[in-house]
């Protein structure tokens, strides 16, 4: 069943990397496994992570050679009628790569424009231009994409032959992760209004 939910195209890992906000990155400290949720954007075939330069996790992600990352989205309960059969519609991308810390001014900017445009499309050209003591405090490790694949499970349950005869419910159970309304700071100057970028993303589903 795993393997026939495997998709090793990259245009389907993209788009399932692209609708996720947080992915998890594992990687080996000291002969002990490590995962952190980060931030990422992918431009091409490389994903980039940001945090603190001095954080840990991107000391230790400048220091190792392999990493993996995990995104995964969550689509829905799948009710069975066997807890055995019962399971969960999902998207979800993993892949392997070497990272690197991104340095220079210009490259960390670049990468992290990608990041937010990831997460905030078109606020990167909205806001102020960030200072350089900011750019010297954010650590960029950019990871390449050596291999990759994902597993998509949809549909209702596959139930054995002789379950359909049982008179238990079963179905889907469907889950929509997506932005709200916004809500305004309350400190914002009197007429300022949401751009179309950011009006955009209200009820935007991931």
């Amino acid at each position: 069943q795993l393997k026939k939910k495997a998709d090793y195209d990259r245009a389907t890992v993209h788009k399932i990397l692209d609708s996720g906000l947080i992915a998890s990155v594992g990687f080996v400290q000291d002969g002990q496994p490590v995962v952190v949720p980060m931030l990422f954007g992918r431009e091409g075939e490389t994903v980039f992570l940001h945090g603190a330069r001095k954080a840990r996790v991107i000391r230790l992600l400048e220091s190792t050679t392999t990493a993996c990352l995990n995104v995964t989205h969550v689509d829905g309960l799948v009710y069975a009628r066997s807890a055995f059969n019962s399971s969960m519609n999902y998207r979800s991308v993993t892949l392997f790569g070497t990272p690197r810390l991104v340095e220079g001014t210009d490259e960390k900017l670049r990468a992290l424009k990608v990041i937010s445009e990831s997460t905030m499309p078109g606020r990167w050209d909205e806001v102020r231009d960030s200072h350089i003591n900011e750019i010297k405090k954010t650590g960029v490790i950019a990871l390449e994409i050596e291999s990759a694949s994902a597993k998509v499970a949809n549909g209702m349950p596959d139930d054995e032959a002789e379950d359909y005869d049982i008179p238990i419910w079963a179905g889907v159970l469907p889950l929509v992760s997506s932005f709200t309304a916004l809500r305004s700071d309350n400190r914002l100057l009197d007429g300022v209004e949401p751009s179309a970028a950011v009006k955009a993303m209200q009820g935007r589903i991931l």
